[in-house]
């Protein structure tokens, strides 16, 4: 992609709005040093010397956003609980909109708690009680796609299969964004069986893929015809515009109707971690799209986006100038962060 071609894209994305929905929760990062083994179990011990928190799922998703446009909202559940004031805070602190993020007493906000050491994950401990959308939640969610989805370039839905994500909710998206002519970008989640319809982009991963189709994920590589078959399929299953298949250290492929399927080869060059990556590719896939990239260049974008993030330790999100030099534009014109 050439200098020029790059600015084409990114220039208008600070004026991009974008609304971001699902399943909210906080990673937490336990930073230590392991200098030996417990004498009660054959397990390492850890000395804490740090913790960092970060937004996670859905929330991850409108961080990377934020990094390039001022104005990006959020809609979904925490808990009315020390971590969901917590998670709110660095929302807030980011300039992430969370007019829309409704706190029920009867749920826990979700904590995925990673402990590091020696630039590794030794463990993940996962905190959530499964619990329903109330009535109540759902309507003020409702009501608040209805107004919010006018104002907005793109809708993006980030299932984790928490229970944010319900037919209904899918059902109303669906409508609104077909009728006021916004993109509307989903991520699936293979536990949670809401049919989609009308979607402009969906990126599942491959075993999401295989699933949704009830077929096994124990395939050869990018090339393999049932891979193939898979893709084209999921296109017609969901009416989806594109879809861009994530597949891990081969990179990833991207469908459409009426073409072949396009490989791009991943990007990384070290992998520290891959926590968030998949939110990374969705935030900068549909932040492209809305800035006018071909289907191509954003599948190419956003894997060279994924490819960035897992060299970095936590959850994190790639920067415009991180971007910009991964792609050789190092002059001075090259995009600036918001912040």
């Amino acid at each position: 992609m050439t200098s020029q071609r790059f600015h084409a894209i990114f220039d208008s994305a600070p004026r991009r709005r974008f609304l971001v929905v699902g399943d909210l929760m906080l990673d937490e990062f336990v930073w230590g040093r392991v200098s030996r083994i417990s004498p009660e179990a054959p397990v390492p011990v850890v000395q804490v010397t740090g913790e960092s928190y970060y937004p996670g799922g859905a929330a991850n998703v409108a961080r990377n956003l934020r990094e390039f446009t001022r104005d990006v909202k959020l809609l979904g559940l925490t808990g009315d609980d020390e971590n969901g004031e917590r998670l709110l805070h660095l929302l807030e602190a980011s300039g992430i909109g969370t007019e829309l993020v409704a706190r029920d007493p009867a749920a826990q906000t979700i904590v995925k708690t990673r402990i590091i050491a020696r630039q590794q994950q030794v463990v993940r401990v996962d905190r959530e009680r499964p619990a329903g959308v109330s009535a109540a939640a759902m309507q003020r969610f409702i009501t608040g796609l209805r107004r919010a989805v006018a104002e907005v370039d793109a809708v993006l839905v980030a299932d984790y299969g928490k229970g944010v994500v319900t037919q209904e909710l899918a059902d109303e998206l669906s409508d609104l964004t077909r009728n006021h002519g916004k993109l509307l970008a989903v991520d699936p989640n293979p536990h949670n069986p809401v049919q989609w319809r009308h979607v402009s982009v969906i990126k599942p991963n491959r075993s999401e893929a295989f699933g949704a189709l009830g077929r096994s994920a124990d395939v050869a590589g990018h090339e393999d015809a049932v891979l193939h078959e898979v893709g084209k399929g999921l296109l017609d299953k969901w009416c989806a515009d594109l879809l861009l298949l994530t597949l891990g250290e081969e990179g990833m492929m991207l469908f459409e109707h009426g073409r072949p399927p396009y490989h791009t080869p991943t990007r990384a060059r070290e992998i520290f971690d891959v926590s968030g990556a998949g939110d990374t590719a969705m935030a900068i896939l549909t932040l492209a799209l809305t800035c006018g990239a071909s289907p191509t260049e954003a599948a190419e974008i956003a894997n060279t986006a994924s490819g960035i993030v897992v060299g970095k330790l936590g959850t994190a999100a790639v920067t415009p100038q991180e971007l910009a030099e991964a792609f050789g534009v190092h002059e001075a014109g090259a995009p600036a962060g918001t912040h």
